[in-house]
């Protein structure tokens, strides 16, 4: 049976998850949620992988989010748990301690999006659509999205988008800061690779630490933020890869981190 999820490690410890089910337009189904969950903890535990991709199988979409055929043959109590299943499954992925970028290589709706905006950073193909057309179906979106939209993008361009249910393309998302980066169709996987070393090749402690109090301080007030980012800090004086840093620096060298 064609696996739902396929996972490699490249070199410069990059991991790459693609969600394999172009047919259906790598729409989450009951099954891929399993895969991707039990992916998410070999990352957690496999300290060789510094920095996630996640991308779609094809060239036309990323995720069309729910599937909704599987999801009409549900009971309430059924969609009821789905729904918990999708926004648990990207709280995990949001949760990771290495960056996560989400490498957008189509159209990413709904779930795709709020998928997406679980990540640390977006590239995504020139022309790409991204929206969340939920309100047009009767539902809102669930997994995330009136959450981390709004914190991404202020609340009124959240509001916008969940109440119009209207997409944008990627020319303009870069604008508001939906995503980060945009990339041609042929380039994008070799942007966001390149994207990706530019991370893993800082000390992958710090990249942890840096995350944790970035995201940590989301819903605090500036002093409580910055008391974590101090505590973060603290947490990294001790490390071997800081005294390498400071070495290579005098001595004029790329230095060699190792994650201790």
């Amino acid at each position: 049976m064609t696996s739902l999820i396929n996972f490699s490690i490249q070199d410069d410890h990059i991991g790459i998850m693609t969600l394999n089910r172009p047919a259906q337009a790598n729409a989450l189904s009951a099954a891929m949620l399993e895969e991707i969950n039990q992916t998410i903890q070999e990352i957690k535990h496999d300290a060789n992988i510094r920095c996630l991709l996640m991308t779609g199988a094809g060239t036309k979409v990323f995720c069309a989010g729910a599937d909704l055929k599987e999801r009409r043959l549900m009971t309430e109590q059924e969609a009821k748990e789905a729904v918990l299943t999708i926004q648990q499954t990207f709280t995990d992925i949001e949760s990771l301690p290495v960056p996560v970028i989400a490498v957008i290589n189509g159209h990413a709706l709904g779930g795709g999006l709020e998928l997406a905006l679980a990540c640390d950073l977006r590239i995504a193909r020139a022309g790409a659509a991204l929206g969340l057309p939920e309100t047009g179906l009767a539902i809102l979106p669930g997994a995330g999205g009136t959450q981390r939209l709004s914190r991404l993008i202020g609340p009124g361009k959240a509001k916008e988008m969940i109440f119009t249910g209207t997409s944008l393309r990627a020319e303009e998302a870069v604008q508001i800061g939906l995503i980060e980066r945009i990339s041609t169709a042929d380039s994008l996987m070799n942007d966001a690779i390149t994207l990706a070393k530019q991370i893993t090749k800082n000390a992958p402690i710090a990249l942890k630490e840096a995350k944790q109090a970035i995201q940590s301080s989301l819903d605090h007030d500036l002093q409580t933020g910055l008391t974590k980012e101090y505590e973060a800090y603290l947490r990294l004086i001790h490390t071997e890869d800081r005294l390498e840093g400071l070495k290579a620096f005098q001595e004029k060298r790329t230095p060699y981190y190792r994650g201790k």
